[in-house]
């Protein structure tokens, strides 16, 4: 009977044995996981703590690059270099430099002068007072444009080329070598404003509120 009873109390603390061994386990309802066992994804983050955020990138201004409706402020300051000596009455007009045609400074900017509208630089008009091209024997040779020179007046094209073209009555005509570069202008429906040109005596500068770009134009009339 005593050797039973062992037997017995033996058979009973085996179990107790167990679970004190077996601490492996997973944890209870109710226990906490130990220390750097952790779910590291997908858990939410303590109560009355915030979850880390990404690091935000700081916002960069946007490029207004060319044109886009904008308007410069002013026309281009005089180019400070001597002038080259003009051509002999009656000579034919030197050929055009191929490397000069394209005024792109930047991979999205066009080939034609153009006007940077972050600063208002106008690009391609440095190289004006020695450019041959732009001298006239007879300046103003129909007199001068009696209309709103600069930005405080936008002017609508109303029909005609680069040969001749028609802004509120009064007409012009593109500078004859930078015909290509108002190749893109709507002569029907763009909007322009007319600078004086401080270098060259009988042109103005039309310049394109939607492209942004510029040619040398003179006035014939109204």
């Amino acid at each position: 009977m005593k050797r039973l009873m062992g037997f017995l109390a033996v058979a009973l603390m085996l179990p107790v044995v167990a679970v004190a061994q077996g601490g492996g386990g997973a944890p209870q309802h109710g226990q906490q996981a130990p220390e750097g066992k952790k779910a590291s994804q997908g858990q939410k983050a303590p109560q009355g703590q915030k979850a880390p955020q990404h690091a935000q990138q700081p916002q960069r201004s946007a490029d207004r690059g060319v044109g886009n409706g904008h308007i410069p402020a002013r026309g281009p300051a005089p180019v400070r270099t001597p002038r080259a000596a003009p051509p002999a009455h009656g000579a034919e007009p030197a050929a055009r430099p191929p490397a000069a045609e394209s005024y792109r400074d930047q991979p999205s900017h066009p080939a034609a002068p153009h006007v940077h509208a972050e600063t208002d630089t106008w690009v391609g008009h440095a190289a004006a007072p020695n450019d041959t091209h732009l001298h006239l024997d007879t300046p103003w040779a129909h007199g001068r444009f009696s209309g709103t020179i600069g930005p405080q007046h936008v002017w609508r094209l109303q029909g005609g080329d680069h040969n001749r073209f028609n802004v509120g009555g009064f007409f012009f005509q593109v500078a004859p070598y930078e015909d290509s570069y108002s190749n893109d202008w709507l002569w029907d429906s763009d909007d322009i404003v007319i600078y004086a040109d401080p270098d060259h005596d009988g042109w103005y500068l039309a310049y394109n509120v939607r492209l942004g770009t510029y040619v040398h134009v003179m006035y014939l009339g109204s």
